[in-house]
């Protein structure tokens, strides 16, 4: 099994584009996934700086319906004809940034998405994809281990409520008695995520990529200070090794770099594992 960074926030490597979003490859003995598709087309062109054959794609799948997770769907079709795309229903939503004071500021999937809705597959909320691929949803969502985001929300109507991230998916990628969990965001918290994999499993995973959506946290704040010390202390179970980056933020991050040490490891642009 190998998963690589396509794009991210950061690119360390010389000839590799940075964007803030995220896109994934992941390539096993039997399946080709692409994981996200970040902002724009930037991906494809890294891909192709990495070797990695998008054309090949047999899989692709929507972690939830943010446009720098989604922005670039039709440019990934354009090259790839034939790749299912795994993603919840409720990715097709109205999200938007909203801040008081501001114009809301729309943050979904482009409108060009809808020309490749034939290539859609709308994912139940447990999917399993054959080939030791499971995505699954609906992620206990307990508040007092992730960070609180007020201002992403969803319109209905004519106003907008608190964005629930049911439009949220992760992807366990399993192989050879080794296991990978994906998560884009993981909005609802990352402790969250990683006990809904256990679950799966019935162990923690070996490796993880994603973000984990603390780069908005006050360093100040004591809630702040005791979110990263519970996150910390889940994410020591076991031996498992993590990249992120994109939403992490560099405090956090720093902060369970202290705690993890090598295990924690930076996600940006050309970042692999094999397993």
């Amino acid at each position: 099994m190998k998963i690589v960074t396509l794009l991210e926030n950061t690119a360390r490597r010389p000839g590799l584009a940075a964007a803030r979003g995220l896109s994934i490859y992941a390539e096993t003995q039997r399946r080709r996934v692409l994981f996200d598709m970040g902002p724009d087309a930037s991906f494809l062109e890294n891909a192709r700086t990495l070797g990695i054959d998008l054309a090949g794609v047999d899989t692709a799948v929507l972690s939830h319906g943010h446009s720098d997770h989604g922005g670039g769907l039709a440019a990934f079709c354009a090259v790839n004809g034939k790749a299912k795309i795994y993603l919840r229903r409720e990715a097709l939503g109205a999200y938007y940034a909203v801040l008081p004071g501001q114009e809301p500021n729309y943050i979904g999937l482009p409108v060009e998405a809808a020309k490749v809705a034939d290539r859609f597959y709308f994912t139940k909320a447990y999917e399993d994809l054959g080939d030791g691929l499971t995505l699954f949803s609906g992620v206990e969502d307990d508040k007092s281990v992730r960070a609180v985001a007020p201002k992403l929300q969803e319109k209905t109507g004519a106003g907008f409520r608190p964005d629930g991230f049911a439009h949220e998916q992760h992807l366990l990628v399993e192989e050879n008695g080794k296991a990978a969990l994906l998560a884009g965001c993981g909005h609802l918290g990352i402790v969250n995520t990683l006990r809904a994999a256990k679950k799966r499993l019935g162990r923690m995973p070996d490796v993880v990529f994603g973000g984990f959506h603390l780069f908005e946290l006050d360093p100040e704040a004591p809630e702040s200070q005791a979110l990263i010390n519970a996150t910390a202390a889940a994410m020591a179970e076991g031996d498992t090794i993590y990249y992120t980056g994109h939403c992490t933020g560099d405090w956090a991050y720093e902060r369970l770099k202290e705690a993890l040490g090598d295990r924690l490891r930076p996600m940006d642009c050309g970042a692999a594992a094999e397993l």
